[in-house]
């Protein structure tokens, strides 16, 4: 007898449901078995390049009982109401970042998952990439010494050059829409932080989407934020829609006693990592075993399909989203009003993978 499929279905079918229906078909004991959105036609074109279903709303979805994780896609803003709606339907949830928007919020839905005894899980999950895990293997190992400042660079261009819809983007900020990969990856090596200090402005605040439509910004498109870390560590993260990708900063620096490392991309599975004794020549570290190219969007759900059978804890975690929540809020309370702000929620550490340990 064949094993029993885990089943998943998607709510939301913009830009990056492709990126989950492209990278889950390679794994053939998760079934995707349809989507829904706010726009049924959308779910209709998902379903029929990826399988599935076009359920005709998501009330319809959660009510399929042979469905048992969700992948919540919708846009930042729906993430707290979708998420909770789910897991009161009594399904497990993987969602894309920001797990909320508030922490009050993101702790609540970790509550609620506790409650109900289900699962919920968060983007980003790319501290799980083949470069990401061979930094982290290297610093838990001392290459380079205790390591006690990281540079993090997210310079993430102007939405409105390539997303048809770019104005909920710039309503978050880059801070809760990107700035929250390398935090991920950050609270991964380093854990909980404890203290933030920034400064946000507008640098940038008239803007144009490509119909041609212009629109104003209210929150910081450029913020630089000084994040200090339980163990003692402090990174220094900048974080903007306006400096193109193209820039010379980029990725993330960690310095140690001994030397420093240099992880080109926190988002690339495949991304350089370049090391150096201390002031001498940066040169290639091997990665532990061949990167995926780019970003493998589905290894989160499949890692936790993987805990789900195992019963163990999964790697992405709500705990760690609603940690990393805590900090970019803290972040914008910093910059908002000045001063330092602390951050005093904890999560348990994410185990390495096993191939990274």
């Amino acid at each position: 007898m064949s094993e029993k499929k885990f089943n998943v279905a998607i709510i939301g079918c913009g830009n990056i449901a492709k990126g989950y229906g492209t990278t889950l078909k390679p794994h053939e004991h998760i079934a995707l078995v349809g989507a829904a959105d706010l726009d049924p036609q959308r779910a209709v074109e998902f379903t029929q390049e990826f399988g599935g279903t076009a359920y005709e709303s998501v009330e319809a979805l959660l009510a399929d009982p042979s469905i048992d994780l969700i992948i919540n896609l919708t846009i930042h803003h729906a993430h707290a109401e979708i998420i909770t709606q789910c897991l009161n339907a009594g399904k497990h949830v993987f969602s894309e970042k920001p797990l909320a928007l508030t922490y009050n919020e993101a702790n609540a839905l970790v509550k609620l998952a506790d409650s109900k005894g289900l699962r919920l899980g968060c983007a980003p999950i790319t501290f799980l990439g083949e470069a990401q895990q061979s930094a982290w293997q290297a610093i838990r190992e001392g290459q380079i010494g205790t390591v006690r400042v990281a540079y993090a660079e997210v310079n993430w261009a102007r939405i409105e050059k390539w997303h048809p819809n770019p104005v909920p983007f710039y309503d978050v900020g880059p801070m809760f829409d990107v700035g929250v990969y390398p935090l991920t990856v950050l609270t991964t090596i380093f854990g909980s932080a404890r203290r933030v200090t920034a400064f946000g402005t507008v640098v940038y605040p008239d803007r144009v989407t490509l119909e041609g439509k212009p629109f104003h910004l209210d929150t910081a498109d450029f913020i630089v934020a000084a994040v200090e870390h339980a163990n003692g560590a402090i990174t220094r993260l900048t974080c903007n829609f306006y400096v193109p990708q193209g820039s010379k900063q980029i990725g993330i620096e960690f310095h140690g006693d001994l030397g420093s490392m240099y992880l080109e991309s926190w988002h690339s599975f495949d991304s350089p990592i370049t090391v150096r004794e201390y002031a001498t020549d940066y040169a290639p570290m091997p990665i532990l075993r061949e990167g995926y190219n780019g970003t493998e969007w589905a290894r989160g759900v499949v890692d936790m399909a993987a805990a789900i059978a195992e019963d163990r804890p999964q790697r992405a975690t709500g705990a760690q989203a609603a940690h990393v929540v805590e900090i970019m809020e803290a972040i914008k309370t910093s910059y908002s009003n000045g001063g330092a702000v602390a951050v005093t929620s904890d999560f348990p550490s994410p185990a390495p993978m096993d191939w990274a340990l």
